[in-house]
């Protein structure tokens, strides 16, 4: 029997063991996920193939990065020239590479973490993306609590943020995303809420009927939530802050489909896909109908 979630025009059929997973193969834990200029299904897992790539069925179409991070894969960013980054936190860097892999540049000190105390780049970072002046922020999100601007070189611009509940303050900076408007979405997971910035990193407003945010992805001014934890799940909702539809992994008809999530992201057709910690460790889709 087949499980629709959602509503109205954003209503989902989930993807019965997606993808087809070559065999002896698994994700082991599926951190994050980001789809490129192709469609293709990027999954940065924690196994022994940490980058995967996919097509849209679920068809397997390459793998690399095996023995090159940490065990503790993070956050995946892919440019419009379908370069991807990858944040390490474990090795306390991200990662510049072609399609293939190869490897272009790295932000950060390979297995030299900044001591907390002064909140330098980086202790344990989770996420990055860029802006549409092509500046690179870097979430600074577990040892730190700290956003970090950089320009297009890699050079820090400034870092912003502390420990706390107030404006500007993180409890653990998860993930982040820029709208069309270069407004910069910052996921403070364990504050339940996401923080709005500019590219300057002044406080703007911020979002609170969340349960642990932990990524987002904005395609067509639609902001698509993973929220963490089994009564967390996927939420939609507009520029404006006005939610559209959720589903929760705990009850509902979502019930059981998103147990640890903790990235997503859209295809060009609507389709989400979440990827998810243990102990589900899994990658789910939910094709839009």
């Amino acid at each position: 029997m087949s499980v629709i979630v959602g509503s109205g025009d954003f209503k989902y059929e989930l993807v019965d063991s997606w993808p087809q997973m070559p065999r002896y193969w698994e994700f082991a834990v599926a951190s994050d996920v980001y789809v490129n200029s192709k469609d293709e299904i990027h999954v940065f897992s924690r196994g022994l193939h940490p980058l995967t790539i996919w097509d849209k069925d679920g068809n397997f179409i390459s793998s690399w990065g095996e023995g090159t991070f940490s065990n503790n894969e993070h956050g995946i960013y892919i440019t419009k020239d379908d370069t991807i980054w990858l944040v390490d936190s474990w090795f306390h860097i991200a990662t510049e590479h072609n399609p293939d892999g190869t490897l272009i540049r790295t932000i950060g000190n390979k297995l030299q973490p900044s001591e907390t105390y002064n909140g330098n780049p980086f202790n344990m970072p989770t996420g990055l993306t860029i802006s549409s002046k092509g500046d690179i922020f870097i979430s600074d999100g577990y040892g730190n609590k700290r956003v970090h601007k950089f320009d297009s070189n890699g050079e820090l611009i400034k870092s912003w943020g502390t420990f706390g509940d107030k404006e500007s303050q993180f409890a653990i900076v998860h993930n982040l995303e820029f709208d069309s408007n270069d407004r910069l979405f910052v996921c403070d997971r364990e504050n339940n809420r996401i923080q709005i910035f500019d590219d300057e990193g002044n406080y703007l407003e911020e979002w609170n009927d969340l349960l642990m945010p932990g990524d987002l992805w904005i395609k067509d001014d639609i902001f698509y939530v993973c929220e963490q934890t089994e009564s967390g799940g996927v939420s939609i909702w507009t520029a404006d802050g006005e939610l559209i539809t959720r589903w929760h992994g705990d009850r509902g008809p979502g019930k059981g489909t998103v147990i640890s999530g903790h990235g997503i992201c859209v295809d060009s057709e609507g389709s989400i896909y979440v990827a998810e910690l243990a102990p589900a460790a899994r990658v789910q889709k939910f094709k839009k109908i």
